[in-house]
């Protein structure tokens, strides 16, 4: 799978950062703050863009990625609530130690960029990959997903390994969503979710990925 993005070399005082952005972020994605928990919807193409921004955060730990969502409308059945807030979303390793209060900094230096393709492995690929699901819940476990808010943006900051088991998340919406809205026109919701009780989060909100296949046209 080759992945169009856009690259960003920006430095900040004595420090350098690489930014790596889809070259066409998606219109049909939006992520929610809800207070409680978050909730993205997505259509097929966005999701299976994030499912490989997502394998790319696994294997680009020097590296911010960044999907730009904000801007973007509620899908026709979403619905508004009080307080809610729209979201970026930037992938980080956490060996990075990015601190997310330089980020509205370093958004505003980005540019243009320098577009290239990224190769990532095919869908096929997350589904084959082993999953230690007890190994999740054990004390020392490390590989998990902590949330930062800042700048209108959420920082999702995760391990190699988090990342990597968790693209799966994102293609299972992509490869069954359509299928399920198809076929169940009564009973159409179709989710996936970053639950608590999956020993994959740490200091960190759950998150509601829904699959949405009606859309308003951008404006």
């Amino acid at each position: 799978m080759k992945l169009p993005v856009t690259v960003h070399q920006v430095r900040l005082g004595a420090d350098e950062f690489r930014v790596v952005r889809p070259a066409e972020p998606p219109a049909r994605a939006v992520l929610l703050d809800r207070d409680r928990y978050l909730n993205a919807y997505l259509d097929q193409d966005a999701a299976r863009l994030i499912g490989g921004l997502w394998a790319l955060a696994a294997r680009s730990p020097r590296s911010l990625v960044h999907l730009p969502l904000r801007a973007n409308p509620l899908p026709v059945d979403g619905w508004p609530q009080d307080g809610e807030h729209r979201l970026d979303l930037v992938l980080l390793h956490h060996s990075l130690q990015f601190a997310p209060a330089r980020w509205k900094e370093l958004r505003g230096r980005l540019g243009r960029g320098r577009r290239q393709s990224v190769q990532l492995p095919g869908a096929d690929h997350a589904y084959d990959l082993p999953v230690d699901h007890r190994a999740r819940h054990y004390r020392e476990n490390r590989d998990l997903f902590h949330e930062h808010l800042h700048a209108g943006t959420l920082f999702m900051t995760g391990s190699t390994k988090a990342f990597r088991e968790t693209t799966r998340n994102f293609l299972d919406i992509a490869r069954n969503g359509p299928g399920h809205v198809r076929s169940h026109p009564g009973q159409p919701h179709y989710c996936t979710e970053f639950h608590s009780n999956d020993g994959i989060l740490g200091r960190a909100r759950e998150i509601h990925v829904e699959y949405c296949d009606r859309w308003d046209p951008p404006h």
